[in-house]
């Protein structure tokens, strides 16, 4: 087996600065499943710290999937020829890539490769963020940002929890793609307050933070919470502390996928779930762009640009 693959590196050089080169794949460790990649998908985080903070030759890439060509060598990982899922601090997007065993899941024929190349990060943290409401049955749920690479997954994931879903959108047309899973109502404006009248809500999903953030802060009912985990309107929100501590019991929660896979529980535990919900038909990732990953640098560029709303998925060739 060759030492050397082709991955996505940043290059300073490369419309969109990311380009396919030569690089070497790393060392195999005792518990290290190696994979032949197929699909990977992009998250706008990802891409913006490589295109705006990475130094050349950086290696990104987070979700992937594809076929295990080599087991782990202490055993206990999924065997060779399994289809499987997976998530990397960095570097998944290559034709091969080395992976710890814990943090795959073995897909059914069910579950496309394309499908299963969403799920990483994006489903994972939906699944995280939701697990902050615990028993989420009956209860109302907000989730801002909905037609989002997590938002999208997250009310499906909550309307599969039984919980009252919740959405809110921007844009008036963007409402059609999320509205068969909120059947407690789609607000559609420019800021959170179009959804105020809908609560208060027992758990709010919040992925845009700045004043998205300090409005749902004070739409939480009684002992409610409020998951955070993103910035894309701004990194700072002002909101009326009185208004939200006099709520009573009501919490605020920064979520990090990466810490909670860290700390909670491994990838691989919880891409099996969704992955089998996606088999069973309660999941339906909204792929908006798929081609190859030839196309990293256009791709990259309209997702910064925000041209698509979903998930992009390119294939490895």
């Amino acid at each position: 087996m060759s030492d050397t693959v082709r991955a996505v590196v940043v290059d300073a050089k490369a419309a969109g600065r990311l380009s396919i080169q030569p690089t070497p794949l790393a060392p195999a460790g005792a518990t290290d499943v190696t994979v032949r990649v197929t699909a990977i998908s992009l998250n706008r985080g990802e891409v913006k710290r490589a295109v705006t903070a990475s130094e050349p030759g950086a290696r990104p890439g987070w979700d992937f999937a594809g076929v295990v060509e080599e087991a782990a060598k202490q055993g206990g990982g999924p065997p060779v020829g399994a289809r499987v899922v997976g998530l990397l601090l960095g570097g998944a997007w290559a034709e091969r890539v080395r992976v710890p065993a814990h943090a795959l899941a073995v897909l059914s024929d069910g579950v496309s490769d394309a499908q299963a190349a969403t799920l990483p990060v994006a489903g994972l943290t939906a699944l995280h963020a939701l697990r902050q409401g615990g028993l989420l049955l009956g209860q109302k749920v907000l989730v801002d940002g909905t037609s989002g690479g997590v938002g999208h997954l997250a009310v499906q994931l909550a309307a599969a929890s039984g919980a009252i879903v919740c959405g809110h959108v921007r844009r008036p047309e963007l409402r059609a793609s999320v509205e068969r899973w909120c059947n407690g109502g789609v607000a559609v404006g420019p800021s959170l307050e179009s959804a105020r009248s809908l609560g208060p809500f027992h758990l709010i999903l919040d992925s845009v933070g700045g004043q998205t953030l300090a409005s749902a802060l004070t739409m939480l009912r009684n002992t409610g919470t409020c998951v955070t985990f993103g910035v894309s309107e701004a990194p700072t929100a002002t909101f009326e502390s009185g208004n939200f501590f006099r709520i009573g019991g009501v919490k605020l929660y920064g979520l990090i996928i990466f810490d909670e896979l860290a700390r909670v529980e491994r990838a691989g535990t919880g891409l099996a779930l969704l992955a089998d919900l996606v088999q069973r038909k309660l999941l339906t990732p909204q792929i908006e762009v798929e081609t190859s990953w030839n196309e990293i640098g256009r791709v990259a560029a309209d997702l910064m640009d925000r041209k698509f709303t979903g998930k992009a998925v390119l294939h490895v060739s």
